[in-house]
């Protein structure tokens, strides 16, 4: 022993040392033990209001579950949860939770994009499961090293694409890979949504409202003053660049997911945007996105393209008309959101979120075998609980997609040009100035164990 060294840490070096990822060994152990099916899950959710209520709520329902604490850097958006859970102790930094919170086995990351990663990674490096929102992270490196850490430290994970498991998206898949359509020769996919802004950056700052941490709502961000009217809280951080993935980072994830796993998809070959490009501090709206995929078992040829329109964008009028697209129609116009796959035998649109409908002459009568689903949060729980061998959405799998995803955002820098992806290599290959947004850097003191 050495007498001249403190016996107790203090707290700020505990939060140094658990973000370096050297102050977790005797808790690791505690995360991993082996779930009993009579156990009770400690559950924590990073996040209080919006989309990490709805987690939180529906990972609550399972009977295992015990939500045990919650983390919001706004004090005004714990109400709902403290109504919810009267007895989960409230944090507003998540080190803190993760510090003093010594029997959880699960959390779920439901925050804005640019803390996914840090908080992810964090619980990971606690021995915790992970249910994290979508896109998986902001950059594609954070995604990367996401995976590879969950599958080294082997913890459960589950990514929050729940259309995954519902009977829509599984139809779908089934009826593709049963071939159904015949093998598929090209997609075309899209959402109404417009997660941009080309207008100027406001000028006004002011205080941060009572009740915000606008420093640990930065987080690994720069830091940078608040301006209010909802320019980055509570949602309108989806348009921005250094906190958000824009319409495609939000809607992409859900709407290729189908794609991706229908057709056993992997990195793509190559990536274009035809669409606008982002201005200093947002993301653009009307996105047109050329995938080049290597082909598989279940598509024509030896490449496969998908392609993907936001905003006022939608697939070319030949192909409207191929799917018998008649606008004004309910029930044969186009969909705010879906796909529409192209078949050597026929046509599959599937909306976001309906069942799939065939169409052309080969498949006319033909019926889909509907296929059930199941909560996609429940999923997560019973794998925890060793009932199951894995989740569906783990992040061997939505972490592949999310990349796929995040090629496209970094594509709109580029407009006009053809992107070469290396994704052994986590780097283009033909335009190098697109490596700059497949990694950064963590504000000074925010770096994390295995992401910075």
């Amino acid at each position: 022993m050495h007498p001249t060294r403190p016996l107790l840490r203090t707290r700020r070096s505990f939060l140094r040392d658990l973000a370096l990822g050297t102050a977790v060994a005797p808790w690791i152990a505690r995360g991993l033990l082996a779930q009993s099916p009579n156990s009770v899950i400690h559950h924590a959710s990073f996040g209080c209001s919006g989309m990490a209520m709805s987690d939180v709520s529906a990972i609550s329902r399972h009977a295992s579950v015990k939500i045990v604490a919650g983390c919001d850097v706004d004090e005004k958006r714990t109400v709902e949860f403290r109504k919810k859970f009267p007895e989960a102790r409230i944090y507003s930094d998540f080190r803190e939770l993760l510090e003093k919170e010594k029997d959880l086995q699960t959390v779920n990351v439901s925050t804005p994009d640019h803390m996914h990663a840090p908080i992810g990674v964090s619980a990971l490096n606690r021995g915790l499961h992970v249910y994290g929102q979508k896109p998986l992270a902001h950059d594609i490196h954070e995604v990367r090293r996401m995976t590879e850490i969950a599958r080294e430290k082997k913890l459960h994970t589950q990514m929050g694409i729940q259309i995954h498991s519902n009977s829509e998206y599984r139809t779908a898949c089934k009826a593709v890979q049963d071939g159904v359509i015949g093998k598929i020769k090209e997609v075309h996919t899209w959402s109404s949504k417009k997660w941009g802004d080309n207008g100027a950056m406001p000028t006004k700052t002011e205080q941060p409202p009572e009740g915000l941490n606008w420093d640990l709502w930065l987080g690994i961000a720069g830091e940078r003053p608040f301006i209010g009217g909802g320019f980055y809280h509570p949602g309108n951080w989806r348009k921005r660049l250094d906190f958000g993935t824009g319409t495609f980072g939000d809607m992409g994830c859900h709407i290729y997911d189908p794609v991706f796993k229908a057709l056993a998809l992997t990195a793509p070959l190559s990536i274009r945007s035809d669409g606008p490009q982002p201005n200093d501090h947002s993301w653009a709206t009307d996105a047109v996105i050329d995938y080049i995929f290597p082909g598989t078992s279940f598509t024509e040829g030896k490449t496969v393209r998908v392609v993907w329109y936001d905003g006022d964008q939608r697939p070319p009028q030949e192909i409207q008309d191929a799917a018998q697209i008649v606008k004004g129609e309910k029930g044969k116009g186009l969909p705010d959101q879906g796909s529409i796959f192209i078949g050597t035998k026929g046509i599959m649109i599937l909306p976001h979120i309906a069942q799939p409908r065939l169409v052309g002459k080969d498949v006319e009568g033909v019926k889909i075998e509907k296929v059930e689903g199941e909560s996609h949060w429940h999923q997560f729980i019973e794998t925890v609980l060793g009932n199951r061998p894995k989740t569906d959405a783990n992040w061997d799998y939505s972490g592949p997609l999310t990349e796929a995803v995040l090629l496209g955002s970094v594509a709109t820098r580029f407009p006009k040009q053809t992107l070469a992806w290396d994704a052994a290599a986590v780097k283009f290959t033909d335009v190098a100035e697109a490596n700059a947004f497949v990694r950064r850097a963590y504000r000074k003191g925010r770096e994390v164990a295995g992401l910075s």
